[in-house]
């Protein structure tokens, strides 16, 4: 393929072809790509150059059965490699380098964290380890609290979150609402507004916010998990950023931010006061 051939193939109006030379010389060096001259026998000029592909470029090829494209897109997001920057800093004052470059989740949160819905506390108790302040209770059904492992510095709490959720200071909830519909999502919403309001509190809710108009690294997975939500729950369905701002201005919050993360899933901070 031609120099011009592949700037035409680019997403845009006015390709730089002379940067692109410059990139598809390094790539042609390093084997990535091949290089032939179309040289004509009475023309004293190099010829134009035509690239091929190496079985290298052929692993990153999206219509083939067997292709590394999709994870070396993941690899290579801007968001994965962020942390990279922070390796010398991590080395030099500990901690991980992910920390450094998008913070700790959960180091400032003070007093008792409950899980809703959080299983038999796997989750909860990673969260502790890592933050031995926080007073975490892990909430789910009596049935499933009954098997669950003790956990230091955790209390399991069976109860119905459809009736009443622990007070605490903070909620947790993750890939719970999208199982249900807006009807149950509100009853839900709103016992966790309850569980924080005395405390003046927050709700931390993470879970998918749907773009369906995006085209970034996670917009098909997540489309593709909410048609399992409608395939396996009753009313179940992944949410865009307007869904979720209906279902928490109806469950009573005052305000929420939305934190976008380097994974398919979102945090969402949901404030019951101004405060």
């Amino acid at each position: 393929m031609s120099l011009s051939h592949l700037a035409s193939k680019l997403e845009s109006a006015s390709p730089d072809v002379p940067c692109l030379a410059r990139l598809m010389q390094l790539l042609a060096w390093n084997n990535i790509y091949t290089v032939d001259y179309n040289r004509k026998p009475t023309s004293k000029d190099e010829g134009e150059a035509l690239y091929g592909l190496t079985p290298t470029s052929r692993w990153l090829l999206h219509d083939n059965e067997l292709s590394l494209a999709p994870m070396f897109l993941t690899f290579t997001h801007p968001s994965m490699m962020a942390p990279w920057q922070e390796i010398g800093r991590s080395i030099k004052e500990g901690g991980t380098a992910f920390e450094k470059a998008y913070g700790e989740r959960f180091s400032k949160l003070e007093g008792t964290l409950v899980d809703v819905g959080g299983g038999i506390g796997k989750a909860m108790a990673k969260i502790v380890e890592a933050h031995p302040h926080i007073k975490g209770i892990n909430f789910d059904q009596p049935h499933v609290v009954e098997t669950a492992p003790r956990f230091q510095g955790i209390t399991h709490v069976g109860g119905d979150m459809f009736k009443e959720i622990p007070s605490a200071d903070t909620v947790f909830i993750k890939s719970v609402l999208h199982d249900w519909g807006d009807d149950d999502c509100i009853k839900i919403l709103k016992n966790c507004q309850k569980a924080v309001s005395k405390n003046k509190g927050k709700v931390i809710i993470v879970d998918i916010v749907l773009n369906p108009e995006g085209r970034g690294l996670f917009d098909e997975t997540k489309l593709g998990c909410d048609l399992l939500m409608m395939a396996l729950c009753v009313g179940g369905k992944e949410r865009t950023q307007h869904e979720w701002n209906k279902l928490l201005k109806k469950a009573g919050f005052a305000h929420y931010n939305i934190i976008t993360i380097p994974a398919f899933v979102s945090i969402i901070e949901a404030f019951p006061t101004e405060n």
